[in-house]
């Protein structure tokens, strides 16, 4: 019985590849810089309160910045972190300090999962999490994992002497080409 994929199904598992560190990367652009855009309306502003205001690590901004200032000022650094994680195929060194800063990001809106009341439905105990904010605050894991992958993705390509724009260029779909898996 043959086995492997052979090289039409090796051809396909490349596609497919491609694609989906395309659709990660540029999934997590999109995301993160409509919610930073979404940081200067009010009802985002209120909502971003809502969770900050019982932060340790947020909370004493309030002390600061009104609701709507400190809210714009988080809408700047979410948009300035997709731009610089969407520079990746042309500076991956950009791409390297905007997914730290996507990594902070999703690690501090983690936390809000012990510091903000309502998280748990406390009818039906751990680990049943509210629609709101408990639902909305754990889809987190997921763009932590994928600005995880982008700076792989981008000390990876920088590691193997690519680390300006001059070495790389910007893709379209059909030709993005992710950086080499080590095994």
């Amino acid at each position: 019985m043959p086995t492997g994929l052979g090289v039409k199904g090796k051809a396909v598992v490349r596609s497919i590849d491609k694609i989906s560190a395309f659709v990660l990367r540029y999934g997590l652009v999109l995301v993160v810089f409509w919610i930073g855009c979404l940081k200067f309306t009010a009802y985002e502003s209120k909502g971003v309160f809502n969770h900050a205001s019982h932060s340790p690590l947020l909370a004493w901004a309030y002390h600061i910045l009104d609701v709507r200032d400190f809210s714009r000022g988080l809408g700047v650094i979410e948009i300035a972190t997709a731009l610089l994680i969407a520079a990746g195929p042309v500076w991956p060194k950009l791409s390297i300090v905007g997914s730290l800063a996507g990594i902070g990001m999703f690690l501090t809106t983690l936390s809000f999962v012990i510091t903000t009341p309502g998280v748990w439905q406390a009818a039906y105990g751990f680990p049943a999490l509210a629609a709101s904010p408990g639902q909305f605050l754990v889809k987190d894991v997921v763009l932590l994992g994928a600005a995880t992958w982008t700076l792989a993705d981008s000390l990876r390509y920088v590691a193997e002497g690519n680390g300006s724009a001059s070495q790389t260029s910007l893709s379209p779909l059909n030709e993005y080409t992710p950086r080499k898996r080590q095994t």
